[in-house]
């Protein structure tokens, strides 16, 4: 207000003309200050890491705005609890937490446009809980703040042979490294669950969990049983199948009746006990040496298949990630048009959230009429050309689609959700099977399940894209020749009961305005994605993938 002031004091000393100019020039600089409002925006609602890898805490200002010259602060609950700060002058004491200390990596590439991430190495299970970052400067202060959940796949399952009891074979299963904690089940070979003779999972002083589990197999009751233990955030699963063979499950004597019929002829008896017992033995050799023959050539075709399983999912890591981030320079603002939604759904007042309402929990037979009548709602935003880019927060909520459709799509009547009829979607169904429809039904297995999901559509090229935000990796592309102008497609489903009945929510992006191909462009950075071979489809749960960022701490 004094410098205010001070410039009033000027201007009575300036002539009547002059006077007027700078006061009208000055109304004007302070409208263009307040005309827009500017927010910090973060990662979103949640995010997932795994333990030991690291993860990445993105925060800019919206609309840009420089940066350079503020304060930076990332915190875990509450502002003193810093995790990193960012000021200047540089050198200052840092009240960073210490269990945070060697393990942050700040990236300021872009703070001149307000836009920074900080990356959080060797996650652990005690950095699960909520965080934020703070802009703050002379005349703007700012946060934003998100949930940081931490899941931790453990070891492979190792089976062993206890011993023999009365009936039958004790057999233990153990593994560790689990967070949180993990669930476990024997199961014979019809899939059904063997009730566990014991059970014990602890907790070790880093917060990862341990278990061991034993099970007893009968004779003639199992061929094989197998032991599966499972996180209940990731969707992978671990299992270790165990063929037994009669052989060794104890079994009544088979010569005991004759020995008993001919006690009167005791000497023939014993060369007949003798050469059954040298037979027994002898077949028992040989069996054993069977399975050790056979176990060796299955843990080599193993361990190639697995080399060769690794090298393909890196590859495929390092260019969906790359596809990512070249995807988001063509963010657009998407928001939903309530005159498109089915009156099931429920639109929030910034057309940014979408939801069934309450009282939707469905029955297989009410759930299978919405299908019909499709509870779907689609964007304001209509793209008939350009590349365009939006993501959406999922959650956790169990069923939902998502992608693109034509604006002319008939959506009355029965749903046909495939290329042919005018959609590019895809799924999830139940929590744990995700799928599109191309036009059958493509199984996709995510390494981590995604909280949040980018689609990118490039018009001129006919390809839809699917990201997992979450870890940066591609998903599925869609290649086809669009007929019309294209709208974003929201179906949340009706709620079927799950803990968390999370809305679809388009996320905030930095949006760098409308992106037009030129006709020299050559669309090569975006490859379609093929899905695994599905005898390998199992195997990607005995990986323990480990990765970070390639920015390496100072």
């Amino acid at each position: 207000m004094a410098d205010f002031s001070v410039f009033l004091g000027f201007l009575k000393q300036v002539p009547w003309c002059s006077s007027v100019f700078f006061t009208h020039l000055l109304f004007l600089q302070l409208g263009e200050v307040n005309s827009e409002e500017v927010k910090v925006l973060g990662p979103g609602e949640s995010i997932l890491a795994l333990v030991g890898e690291a993860v990445e805490f993105p925060c800019h200002l919206s609309p840009y705005r420089d940066a350079e010259h503020m304060e930076i602060r990332w915190f875990r609950t509450q502002a003193s609890n810093v995790v990193y700060l960012y000021q200047e002058p540089q050198g200052l004491s840092s009240p960073q937490m210490a269990q945070f200390r060697n393990r942050t990596v700040f990236e300021a590439n872009d703070i001149a446009k307000g836009s920074v991430n900080l990356y959080l190495f060797s996650v652990v299970p005690s950095d699960e809980g909520r965080y934020g970052c703070r802009f703050l400067s002379e005349d703007f202060s700012g946060e934003a703040t998100w949930e940081l959940e931490v899941a931790g796949l453990g070891s492979d399952p190792h089976v062993s042979l206890e011993g023999f009891v009365e009936g039958g074979i004790q057999l233990q299963c153990s593994s560790g490294g689990w967070y949180p904690k993990p669930k476990v089940q024997w199961r014979d070979p019809q899939d059904q669950c063997l009730p566990p003779e014991s059970e014990a999972i602890v907790k070790n002083a880093q917060g990862l969990f341990s278990l061991e589990t034993s099970v007893i197999v009968r004779e003639g009751t199992h061929s094989n049983v197998s032991c599966t233990i499972q996180s209940p955030l990731l969707a992978q699963k671990k299992e270790f199948v165990l063929q037994i063979a009669d052989v060794f499950l104890p079994r009544p004597s088979p010569w005991k009746k004759a020995f008993l019929g001919t006690l009167v002829v005791l000497p023939l008896s014993l060369a007949v006990l003798t050469m059954l017992a040298l037979q027994y033995f002898y077949k028992q050799r040989l069996t054993q040496e069977k399975l050790m023959e056979q176990g060796e050539k299955d843990r080599g075709r193993l361990t190639a298949r697995l080399e060769k399983l690794q090298a393909e999912l890196d590859w495929r890591r390092s260019e969906g990630q790359a596809e990512w981030r070249a995807a988001q320079q063509y963010a657009v603002d998407v928001t939903l048009d309530p005159a498109t939604a089915h009156p099931s759904l429920e639109v929030s007042k910034d057309r940014k959230s979408v939801s069934s309402r309450p009282g939707e929990a469905s029955t297989v037979a009410g759930d299978s009429q919405r299908f019909s009548e499709q509870t779907c709602v689609l964007s304001r935003e209509r793209f008939p050309s350009g590349r365009h880019y939006w993501e959406v927060n999922v959650g956790r909520r169990s069923r939902w689609f998502l992608g693109a459709c034509l604006e002319s799509v008939e959506r009355s009547g029965p749903a046909r959700l495939g290329p042919a009829a005018g959609y590019w979607v895809m799924g999830l169904w139940n929590g744990c099977e995700y799928f599109v429809l191309d036009p059958q039904r493509v199984a996709l297995s995510p390494r981590v399940p995604p909280r949040r999901v980018g689609i990118l559509l490039d018009y001129e090229a006919g390809k839809l894209s699917f990201f997992n935000a979450s870890d940066g990796s591609h998903m599925f592309t869609f290649a086809d020749a669009f007929s019309g102008a294209l709208c974003a497609y929201f179906r949340p489903r009706a709620h079927d009961g799950s803990e968390h009945p999370d809305p679809l929510t388009i996320c905030s992006l930095p949006v760098r305005g409308p992106q037009v191909l030129e006709e020299s462009d050559v669309d090569n950075w975006l490859q379609p994605y093929e899905p695994l071979d599905p005898a390998w489809a199992d195997d990607e749960a005995l990986l323990d993938l480990k990765a970070g960022p390639s920015i390496a701490p100072n």
